[in-house]
């Protein structure tokens, strides 16, 4: 096996090799999935503050208008402004790309989107969703069957850059060790909002909910959400490595569940070219899922990552220096003469 020591700077031999876009490929098209979601959201709101000072304008217009001494001088100006007012409220509908939140949104006012994990709740409190929401989460759950359900932790979440920036922080202040929480931990948090939700009658979780509360934050302030965030990074910087999105956030885990019946996967299609150089665990946000398939040829286990706990998030296809890695469908996944890939254990 190769030193260990040469993960300390993981994917500088595939950087030196394929270059650096080409080493860093997926976790740029990772960046720019999260920050368009984003942005698609903040688009219609922020379009509409602008669009409100211009109003305001237009307000001030009217008043100065009121005061001509000409005859008939008052109704042209109430006139014009409620022409104004009728094209400014039209300029601001048309800025409105994507209404709502992650929660529940309606894009180009045709597509509904709805999280299944918080339609979900809403049941388990006793509250029977709409027809849109219904069509909404089935869309939803089946894009997510078809790509990974934990590439919506990856791919669209906020908080991964979060959580992201305190790893990559953590590797560079050299900070070992910490708290050790069971990775099982993330499925009780998970039981747990739906017995919340199941006694309160409401979608509580929402109330707490990092990445609702960045999105509220955004639009009305981020005040609290920036303490919610900051507790994130620390947690994940001092206390425990990857402890939020590795061991207690119960959305990872619904997604999970969905991830393990999806179709497209990461697969060790030549992992006999492996050198054991390790980088792919030290990059990895769920470790625990490379080994049965980089390494179970000699137990009949075949190459594709079948765990719903990985994040289909690429930078193991990116710091791996002699490709072992790639993406590909769950079927793929060559017959066992043996056994079959087992599930990962949870520490």
């Amino acid at each position: 096996m190769a030193a260990v020591g040469k993960n300390l700077n993981p994917g500088a031999e595939a950087r030196a090799k394929k270059g650096w876009l080409r080493a860093s490929q997926w976790l740029i098209l990772r960046r720019l999935s999260q920050l368009t979601v984003l942005a698609l959201f903040l688009v219609g709101p922020v379009a509409e503050w602008w669009i409100a000072k211009a109003d305001q304008a237009v307000i001030v217009g009217e008043r100065t208008a009121a005061t001509r001494q000409d005859k008939g001088g008052t109704a042209r100006a109430h006139q014009d402004s409620a022409s104004a007012h009728k094209a400014v409220s039209t300029a601001a509908e048309d800025w409105w790309i994507v209404k709502g939140n992650m929660a529940s949104s309606l894009t180009l006012g045709v597509l509904p989107l709805t999280d299944p994990y918080v339609l979900a709740q809403q049941i388990a409190a006793g509250h029977w969703p709409l027809t849109t929401a219904l069509v909404g989460a089935g869309i939803v759950l089946v894009f997510y069957l078809l790509v990974g359900g934990r590439v919506y932790c990856s791919w669209v979440c906020p908080i991964n850059m979060v959580t992201d920036a305190a790893d990559w922080l953590r590797s560079k202040l050299g900070i070992k060790g910490g708290a050790r929480f069971s990775r099982a931990t993330r499925y009780w948090l998970l039981g747990a909002t739906f017995l919340v939700a199941v006694v309160t009658g409401t979608i509580a979780w929402e109330l707490v909910n990092p990445v609702t509360m960045v999105f509220r934050g955004l639009i009305f302030g981020m005040g609290l959400a920036w303490g919610v965030v900051g507790m994130i990074f620390l947690l994940d910087l001092f206390v425990s490595k990857r402890a939020w999105c590795g061991h207690l956030c119960p959305m990872g885990a619904f997604y999970s569940l969905l991830g393990a019946v999806s179709l497209l996967r990461v697969s060790a299609a030549n992992r006999a070219k492996c050198d054991d150089c390790m980088d792919c665990f030290a990059v990895c946000p769920e470790q625990q899922v490379i080994k049965p398939a980089l390494k179970g040829a000699t137990k009949g286990l075949g190459p594709v990552i079948l765990s719903g706990n990985c994040t289909n998030c690429g930078r193991c296809i990116d710091v791996c220096a002699r490709d072992v890695f790639q993406f590909d469908i769950r079927s793929t996944n060559p017959p066992t003469p043996r056994v079959t890939q087992k599930r990962e254990v949870l520490p």
